[in-house]
């Protein structure tokens, strides 16, 4: 019943979270980009109309502190890290403190120069920024950049659901590429991915990266899988379980063999269920 209520309001209150971002960027002066806040993680640039990270970064002082948590658990000051999906760096910056490279992924533009912002604010050396979306050849794709909330800016998705577009995004053409190109010769200790459904195909372009990473932490929302991506789930573990050998689940706080993944993860995806990062693994992490 609790669900039923949560789906039947959700509509309004992005309507809402939608006006109150247009509000705040009407009576901000012009040529404003962005608002910067003094958090315990750093300095950050945020986005005038973003009421995802940029309004738990005002709010809290912090973000995903969960997960950051997670990552510093799975890292030290050797290795390398590769985000897919970065945002305005709130994730990427503080890991930066704690190991010895980061490249991120941002194909949006406009976060693509707060992120660079935030790096040169946190005067970060050790982290290298691209602007272009991971895929599994090298085109240009349609890329739809949405305002109250940046973060879930995505790929033309194959359906068009009323969450993805209720805050009238402007669509773009965005440069992609395969990873394993992009960054031939590379290699990374750990991988995070949170790109609002491109994961498959960008995972699809990066087995060498795969294949030489310990870990993977990726965003498991099954909206994503039937909405944008159009895959199944079967597809979407292809092309992850054949370098991992243990799968952890922080919601429920269960660390998997591959064979017990998948009966989990099926169960989460019949009942609609997500995750903001499962683990995957060479051996055990958790």
């Amino acid at each position: 019943m609790i669900r039923v209520v949560i789906y039947l309001l959700r509509p309004f209150y992005l309507v809402i979270t939608y006006l109150f971002g247009l509000f705040r960027n009407g009576i901000t002066p012009p040529n404003t980009v962005g608002y910067v806040l003094d958090t315990s993680i750093g300095l950050f640039v945020v986005g005038i109309e973003d009421m995802g990270v940029g309004k738990k970064l005002a709010r809290d002082g912090t973000y995903g502190k969960e997960e950051l948590e997670r990552i510093l658990n799975l890292v030290d000051d050797k290795s390398n890290v590769l985000f897919v999906g970065g945002h305005v760096g709130a994730l990427a910056i503080p890991t930066g403190r704690n190991v010895k490279e980061v490249t991120v992924i941002e194909p949006n533009p406009s976060t693509f120069r707060l992120l660079e912002s935030n790096i040169a604010l946190n005067r970060a050396s050790n982290i290298t920024a691209l602007p272009i979306a991971a895929n599994d050849k090298k085109q240009d794709i349609q890329f739809v950049l949405n305002r109250t909330n940046s973060g879930i800016s995505k790929r033309m998705p194959i359906k068009k659901p009323y969450r993805y577009f209720y805050d009238q995004p402007q669509v773009i053409n965005v440069a992609s590429d395969r990873l394993d190109d992009l960054l031939e010769g590379k290699a990374y200790n750990l991988i995070i991915m949170d790109i609002e459904g491109s994961e498959y195909f960008a995972l699809m372009g990066m087995p060498s990266l795969l294949k030489s990473a310990e870990h993977l932490i990726v965003e498991f929302r099954p909206h994503h899988l039937k909405s944008v991506s159009g895959v199944t789930l079967a597809e979407f573990l292809s092309v992850i379980l054949p370098y991992f050998g243990r799968c952890y689940i922080p919601s429920k706080n269960i660390t998997l063999t591959n064979k017990e993944a998948i009966a989990s993860l099926r169960e989460m995806y019949e009942n609609g269920e997500f995750d903001d990062g499962l683990i995957f693994s060479k051996n055990q992490c958790f």
